[in-house]
């Protein structure tokens, strides 16, 4: 009985299969937590830069 779990526990000792897993899943939320921080700032700063354009157009058309 004892030789069963201690078969088992070593197994599961050199099984690294859960840990890449994990730490594939731990790299995938952190890129795309930056992906998300990136394209807020990018999106305002765009909104804004439009924002800009429009603004400047619609001050030099003639009425």
């Amino acid at each position: 009985m004892f030789t069963i779990i201690k078969h088992v526990l070593t197994a599961l000792g050199r099984d690294e299969k859960g840990a890449t897993a994990i730490e594939y899943g731990l790299l995938a939320a952190l890129i795309a937590l930056a992906i998300i921080a990136g394209a807020s700032v990018l999106g305002n700063n765009i909104s804004d830069l439009f924002e800009g354009i429009a603004s400047n157009l619609a001050s030099q058309t003639p009425s």
